[in-house]
């Protein structure tokens, strides 16, 4: 069991087919859950799943939290999207890792993160911090 940061193949596929809409203007709608240590999520997560998530607590729940995704943009050879950072408040929570997936389109996995250490927050905020919207850091990049 491990958390394996990773562009998953399906949404890989999916980009290719049409599937995956990330315009800021009607785009789709994305969410972020996130996981213990002990979940296997990698290139072969297909779609958001319960196994091995946090517990809910404060205004975590299952499912994670909805992203505002910050659209697209392409320099030189790279397009690439982003999301404003993400916090939950008034949670006491240990995760691992976290999971991108898309609300719009069945729940596919988009985006496989490893903190690499757990990270923690004890009745307090946990927050995820995206990079920058850049074509050198944004957290999904295609060159």
């Amino acid at each position: 069991m491990a958390i394996t940061q990773a562009l998953p193949n399906s949404f890989k596929k999916q980009l290719l087919d049409g599937d995956q809409d990330f315009s800021s203007a009607g785009g789709d709608k994305f969410k972020l859950s996130l996981y213990v240590s002990t979940a296997t999520l990698g290139a072969s997560t297909t779609s958001y799943t319960t196994s091995g998530e946090v517990s809910a607590s404060g205004d975590y729940v299952a499912g994670g939290k909805a992203l505002v995704n910050t659209g697209t943009s392409v320099v030189s050879t790279v397009a690439f999207t982003d999301f404003s950072d993400l916090s939950f408040t008034g949670v006491t929570i240990t995760a691992r890792g976290a999971l991108i997936y898309n609300t719009s389109f069945s729940n596919a996995a988009v985006a496989v993160l490893n903190f690499v250490t757990d990270k923690t927050a004890t009745d307090g905020t946990f927050t995820i911090q995206f990079p920058a919207f850049t074509s050198t850091a944004a957290i999904i990049r295609i060159s």
